[in-house]
């Protein structure tokens, strides 16, 4: 069987999750020929350009103008115009995607953004592609722009990510809520002390990770200048090198600088908590590793929605300044019993097998 994974690379998570799925099929089903394809080298330069480069802008620059859009096309008096618009759109900007996916005839493809499902589901309701349609929502909320007629299995992140999609009228039978699949270096098993020795920290210290996505977006400077003399602190800056500058020369006592990193698996391991933004994927990796979030900085939308759904689960805070986050990890510091009870509520919703699960119904 012939079996596409497929993603865009406008933001690291869906291309993480479709990396995670292409790795696990391909180590553990010999059976199938796989592909892994990101839709936007397919696209043209303009919507190219719009979707590489006009999301970080928004959610830099003019955050409340992202949140209007997602507002919009969110709410129901607008929802269908906005949707026939952009599928017009995203088929005028990716015919190719949609030639590609006509000629090669796959057995199944695997979705991670609702683009490429959308495109897909589309051929399937007019007879041109008979692959069956699985697509991965990769956020614990549900947008609408998820829900394509013709897709034919959802696979969420938690039940009550399903209940959203019964909401939005997708039959129970066409959910699958079995977790979004992660890398499977995101285990707990991995020796804090080994790793503390790797990274020169010490692992009987409360340990505090402070990382928000490839941007290296928020107050993470403050962040670390605010905690440094009440625990252990590893900043990633990521691809922020004005701030992982900034930190180096400051050289603050117990903060660890990082640029960017690929071992994310690993700061995890030997942290106790974690301050974070609420993106989908990293949300499923450290649920796997059982590390209790502290949430900033959350974009409107989408990790607006995540923050809620966890919240049902009792899993995460969500400070509104520098100081209530000093008090909170100061509190969970000096009050192990209420972390572990905690971090019971994170172990209990996680979903370590989300990539079997998904595997299972390739059939």
């Amino acid at each position: 069987m012939r079996v596409l994974i497929t993603y865009a690379s406008a933001g690291a998570g869906h291309r993480r999750v479709a990396e995670a799925v292409y790795d696990y099929l391909r180590d553990n089903r010999k059976d199938l020929k796989l592909e892994l394809v990101d839709i936007l080298p397919f696209a043209n330069p303009f919507f190219r350009f719009c979707y590489n480069s006009g999301y970080p802008f928004l959610v830099h620059y003019a955050i409340w103008l992202w949140g209007f859009f997602f507002w919009m096309t969110e709410f129901g008096l607008t929802r269908w115009f906005s949707r026939k618009g952009a599928l017009i759109s995203n088929y005028l900007g990716c015919r190719k995607f949609v030639t590609y996916l006509s000629k090669e005839k796959f057995d199944f493809i695997i979705s991670t953004h609702f683009l490429n499902s959308e495109l897909a589901a589309n051929l399937k309701l007019k007879n041109k592609i008979q692959a069956k349609l699985i697509t991965v929502i990769t956020d614990f909320g549900i947008h609408p722009f998820w829900v394509s007629n013709g897709t034919d299995l959802y696979v969420v992140a938690s039940g009550l990510t399903r209940d959203k999609l019964l909401n939005l009228g997708v039959e129970e039978q066409k959910i699958q809520a079995s977790g979004i699949p992660i890398s499977s270096s995101f285990v707990k098993t991995q020796n804090r002390a080994q790793l503390a020795e790797k990274f020169g920290i010490n692992p009987n210290k409360f340990t505090v990770l402070v990382m928000t996505g490839s941007f290296g977006s928020g107050p993470l400077e403050e962040i670390a200048e605010s905690l440094c003399g009440q625990a252990q602190v590893l900043v990633v800056c990521a691809k922020n090198k004005k701030l992982f500058a900034r930190l180096q020369k400051r050289n603050l006592e117990n903060v660890k600088v990082f640029g960017f990193v690929n071992n994310a698996q690993e700061l995890m391991a030997v942290s106790d908590i974690i301050i974070t933004k609420p993106g989908g994927s990293s949300i499923a990796e450290f649920l796997n590793m059982e590390l209790f979030p502290i949430f900033i900085s959350a974009i409107p939308g989408q990790e607006q929605e995540n923050i809620r759904i966890l919240a049902g689960y009792g899993i995460g805070y969500a400070p509104k300044n520098i100081k209530q986050i000093k008090e909170l990890v100061v509190d969970l510091k000096n009050n192990p019993q209420k972390l572990q009870s905690l971090k019971k509520n994170v172990s209990q919703a996680a979903k370590p097998s989300a990539s079997e699960e998904l595997s299972s119904v390739i059939r």
